[in-house]
């Protein structure tokens, strides 16, 4: 299984198929773990690292788009980081890719 496709999984178990397969989440909130797929999955492992913590640190539309995660009752980016920390470091980055971060 490629790193991108391991991050990808994690999530989906995780975070986005509780709630894509829920027939209680808002369209909005399903369209959200949409649109973040697809920025995921524009990216290799290495982006989607950095995009992860940035979904959990981010902006003021993150924050909103987590406390719409919480509020409809779904599990949070911020809520599986021990896992995904634990799981994805930057010495798996470095068994692909040779170095942790994607260049700027």
């Amino acid at each position: 299984m490629s790193k991108e496709n391991e991050v990808m999984a994690f999530l989906h178990e995780h975070v986005f198929d509780r709630i894509l397969n829920s027939d209680s989440a808002s369209q909005s909130l399903k369209k959200g773990v949409r649109y973040t797929t697809i920025c995921l999955g524009q990216r290799d492992a290495r982006g989607m690292i950095p995009y992860y913590w940035s979904a959990i640190s981010g902006t003021e539309k993150r924050t909103e788009f987590a406390r719409q995660m919480k509020d409809e009752g779904f599990t949070r980016f911020e809520e599986v980081t021990d896992e995904f920390r634990d799981r994805f470091t930057c010495e798996w980055l470095l068994t692909w890719f040779g170095q942790c971060w994607q260049p700027a």
